[in-house]
C-alpha cells in the first residue's frame, strides 16, 4: 500500500455508549471506501473490527480494533473502542493514539452515561469531536429529540451540519446544511449518496438550521463575523475554513446524521473525516526526557519514537504490539530503544492494521499507526525512541479493578499452565490484576466487573486451552478487640529428662483502627531472660496469625509483656512461645474480641431518574451515603458500603438500570461487622473447620 505523510493521516476514535452502533459505523465507512467487499454486520459476526470470539458472540466490542480506508488521498485510521462499563479503560487507553473523535450517539436514546463519560475521556486527551447521531432507521428514532439531549449534556457549541430525510424505516438521505444539498441512498447499502433537490416539506427547516450553523460558525471568527455583517450569510467554503479551525481548537463539535446499518450518510461524513479533521502533524505532546518534562512535535524532522498503547496477546504470533509513531520516519527492521528496560528491540516487519489482518509496510511516518510482533520486552505504555535521543511518553493512568474472584484450575494440568497463558492475558488487558490474596491464601483476579472476568476465563479455555473455575473471593475479614485484658500464660511439660517451661504476663490493649500490631517489653529484674522474650513476640504474632473468634487474623492491638518466670534447665524459645500462646487465647477471651470487615468507597453514575432506588438499595446493602453531585443529566452517589454487600452488585446494577449506569470500587477502610452479620459468619467459619477436620480424619 502507499506510504502515507503525517499530513494525510487521520487518527479517529469511534467512541460512545455500547450498542450506539460504532461498529456498524466503522463497517459502513470500509464498505463505502471500497477496504472490504462487501456491508458486515454486528449480528452475522463477520465485522473486520470486532474478530475476537467472545465478541462475535457477545455482540459487542470487548477491545478497541483498529482498520483504515484510503480516502480522497487521506488514510483514515479507525479505533473502534468498546462503550460498555465494564471494557471501558481500553477505550481510554487507546485515545492516547487519537487526534480526533467521531461520538456515536443512539438515534433513540440520544446522549446516555458511558457517552458522557467518553466525552470527558476526550476532553482529558484534548481531541476534537463530531458527533454521529446513528441508527437513524430505528423505529422511534428522532433527530432533534437526540441534539436536544447533545445540548442538555454537552452545550449549545455543537452544532447541526446535516438534517435527515426521512425519519425510521423511510429515512433514506441527508440535507448537507453547509453546500445545501441533498444525497438520497439506494436500499442497496452500498454507501454512495445521490444528490437531489432538497424536499419541498424540508426547505423552511433546512434554510434554519443553516441560518444556525452560519451564525454560530460566525461567532468563532473576527474575520468572519465581519463578513456575515456584511452580507447576511457566509459561502459553503468560508463556513467550511471556520468550522475546520474552530473544530480544531474545540470550540465547535459539529453534528451529523447517519444509519450505519444500512450505509446511509457515511460517504460524506468520510469527506468531512478526510477534508476537515486535524492530521496528527504539528501536534504538540508531552513527554519526559532524563526526568525534566519536554514537549515534542509529531514531525518526520524529529528523531524516532513510537509509543505502545495496546497489546495483544496471540497464541500464534505471540505478543503483537500497536504503536503510534510520535516522531520521525519508523522502517521496517530498525532498531530502537525501550526507554523503561533500556533494552533494544527491532521492528521487523511493520504493519498496518486491519482488524486481525497485519498488512506489511516498509516504513511509517511521524503520526501514523502500526503494529510489530515479537518484541522482546515491550509492553503496552512504553515508548521506543532513538538512543541517542531518549524521550519517555506518560502511559495513560487506568483505575484500579472494582471487583475480585477467586480463580482455580479444575485440573493438575490446567494448574500448571494456569500462570502462563493468566501472565499473557495480564500483557493484553493492563487493567487486570492477579494475585494471591496473603489472608486467605487464594488466587484472584480482579477486573473492571463480573463480565469483565468472565470473557477473560473464556479467553483462558478458548486461547490456551486452561480451564478454570471461579467463584465469589472470600472476604478478608479481621479480628481486634474492644477491651483490655491483663493475664497469664504458662507453659510447663514434664516428660522424664528435659521439660517445657515457660510462664509470661502479657497486658492486651486495642489500637486505633489501623494500627496493626505493637509489641513493647517491659520486664525488669531478668523474670524472662532477654533471649527469650523475642520468643513471647513471635508466639503472639503466631496465634494472631491464626484468629480467634473465626480464624482470621487478629489486628490493631498492643501487648506489653511485664513479668513471667522461668526455669534453668526446662526453659526454652519453644517453651516461651507456646506460653505467650496460651496467653494471647486467654487475653481474646477478656478483651471484647470483634470482627471487623472491609468497608469499600463506592461511587455509582447513573441517569437521574434511578437515584432514588439506588440510594435505597445502598441503604439495603448497609451501605452510608457520603455525597450526591449531579452533572447534566447524571447523578454520581458516592457511598461507604461494605464489601460483602458488594459482590453481586455489577448485575444487580445492570438491572436496576438496564445497563445505563457505571460504578468504580476500592478499598477505603475495616469497621465492625454489626453482631447479627458476625453471628453469621463465625458460625459459618466452625462449620467449615469442622468440614475440614472430618475430611483428615
Amino acid at each position: 500500500m502507499k506510504v502515507y505523510e503525517g499530513s494525510e493521516i487521520r487518527n479517529v476514535a469511534l467512541i460512545g455508549h455500547g450498542h450506539s452502533g460504532k461498529t456498524s459505523l466503522a463497517a459502513g465507512m470500509l464498505y463505502a471506501a471500497g477496504a472490504s467487499n462487501r456491508l458486515t454486520r454486528v449480528d452475522e459476526g463477520n465485522t473486520v473490527t470486532d474478530f475476537d470470539e467472545e465478541e462475535i458472540s457477545r455482540k459487542m466490542t470487548i477491545s478497541t480494533g483498529l482498520a483504515y480506508v484510503e480516502w480522497k488521498k487521506a488514510k483514515i485510521n479507525l479505533l473502534d473502542t468498546p462503550g460498555f462499563n465494564m471494557f471501558m479503560n481500553d477505550t481510554q487507553a487507546a485515545m492516547v493514539a487519537a487526534d480526533a473523535a467521531l461520538v456515536v450517539v443512539d438515534g433513540v436514546a440520544g446522549v446516555e452515561v458511558q457517552t458522557e463519560r467518553v466525552w470527558e475521556f476526550a476532553d482529558e486527551f484534548g481531541l476534537p469531536r463530531a458527533v454521529v447521531v446513528n441508527r437513524m432507521d430505528r423505529e422511534r428514532a428522532d433527530f432533534a429529540r437526540a441534539v436536544e439531549s447533545i445540548h442538555e449534556r454537552f452545550g449549545r457549541s455543537l452544532v447541526p451540519v446535516q438534517l435527515p430525510i426521512g425519519s425510521e424505516r423511510d429515512f433514506r438521505g441527508v440535507v448537507d446544511l453547509i453546500s445545501m444539498t441533498a444525497y438520497e441512498y439506494t436500499p442497496d447499502g452500498n454507501g454512495k449518496g445521490k444528490k437531489i433537490d432538497i424536499p419541498v416539506a424540508m426547505a423552511e427547516a433546512a434554510k434554519e438550521a443553516h441560518e444556525a450553523l452560519v451564525e454560530m460558525v460566525a461567532e468563532g471568527k473576527d474575520d468572519l463575523m465581519e463578513e456575515f455583517f456584511a452580507t447576511g450569510t457566509l459561502p459553503a467554503e468560508h463556513i467550511l475554513d471556520g468550522l475546520k479551525v474552530e473544530m480544531a481548537e474545540r470550540r465547535i463539535s459539529p453534528i451529523f446524521c447517519c444509519s450505519a446499518l444500512h450505509n446511509i450518510g457515511t460517504d460524506l461524513l468520510l469527506d468531512f473525516v478526510a477534508e476537515n479533521f486535524p492530521a496528527p502533524v504539528g501536534r504538540v505532546v508531552k513527554a519526559r526526557n532524563n526526568g525534566s518534562e519536554v514537549e515534542r512535535p509529531i514531525t518526520d524532522a524529529g528523531p524516532a519514537a513510537v509509543f505502545v498503547f495496546k497489546t495483544m496477546a496471540d497464541p500464534f504470533a505471540g505478543r503483537v504490539s500497536y504503536f503510534k509513531v510520535m516522531s520521525g520516519v519508523v522502517k521496517n527492521d530498525a532498531t530502537i530503544v525501550n526507554g523503561r528496560t533500556s533494552g533494544a528491540e527491532r521492528l521487523a516487519h511493520i504493519s498496518v492494521v486491519m482488524g486481525k489482518t497485519m498488512v506489511p509496510v516498509t516504513e511509517l511516518h511521524a503520526g501514523d499507526i502500526g503494529a510489530v510482533a515479537k518484541l522482546k520486552d515491550t509492553l503496552t505504555g512504553d515508548t521506543l525512541c532513538d538512543k541517542a535521543s531518549p524521550v519517555s511518553y506518560p502511559p495513560v493512568v487506568l483505575p484500579e479493578p472494582s471487583i475480585a474472584y477467586a480463580i482455580s484450575a479444575k485440573t493438575r494440568q490446567d494448574e500448571d499452565r494456569m500462570g502462563n497463558a493468566v501472565h499473557r492475558i495480564l500483557e493484553e488487558d493492563p487493567s487486570l490484576r492477579f494475585y494471591r490474596d496473603p489472608a486467605t491464601n487464594e488466587f484472584l483476579l480482579a477486573g473492571c466487573g463480573q463480565q469483565h472476568v468472565e470473557v477473560i476465563v473464556s479467553r483462558l479455555k478458548k486461547r490456551y486451552g486452561v480451564d478454570v473455575e471461579l467463584k465469589a473471593p472470600k472476604i478478608p475479614y479481621r479480628e481486634t478487640i474492644r477491651g483490655f485484658a491483663d493475664v497469664q500464660g504458662r507453659h510447663k511439660k514434664q516428660t522424664g529428662g528435659h521439660g517445657q517451661f515457660g510462664d509470661c504476663w502479657i497486658k492486651m490493649e486495642p489500637l486505633p483502627r489501623g494500627g496493626k500490631f505493637e509489641f513493647v517489653n517491659s520486664i525488669f529484674g531478668g523474670a524472662i531472660p532477654r533471649q527469650y522474650v523475642p520468643a513471647v513476640e513471635k508466639g503472639i504474632v503466631e496465634a494472631a496469625a491464626q484468629g480467634y473468634l473465626a480464624g482470621y487474623p487478629v489486628v490493631d492491638f498492643k501487648v506489653t509483656v511485664y513479668d513471667g518466670s522461668y526455669h534453668d534447665v526446662d526453659s526454652s524459645e519453644m517453651a516461651f512461645k507456646l506460653a505467650a500462646r496460651k496467653a494471647f487465647k486467654a487475653a481474646m477471651a477478656q478483651a471484647k474480641p470483634a470482627l471487623l470487615e472491609p468497608i469499600m468507597k463506592v461511587e455509582v453514575q447513573a441517569p437521574v431518574e434511578y437515584a432514588g432506588d439506588l440510594m435505597g438499595d445502598m441503604n439495603g446493602r448497609r451501605g452510608r451515603i457520603t455525597g450526591m453531585d449531579t452533572r447534566g443529566g447524571t447523578q454520581i452517589i458516592r457511598a461507604e458500603v461494605p464489601m460483602a454487600e458488594m459482590l453481586s452488585y455489577q448485575n444487580d446494577l445492570i438491572s436496576m438500570t438496564q445497563g445505563r449506569a457505571s460504578f468504580q470500587m476500592e478499598f477505603d477502610h475495616y469497621d465492625y461487622v454489626p453482631q447479627l452479620q458476625a453471628e453469621k459468619v463465625i458460625a459459618a467459619a466452625k462449620a467449615a473447620k469442622a468440614g475440614v477436620e472430618e475430611e483428615e480424619e
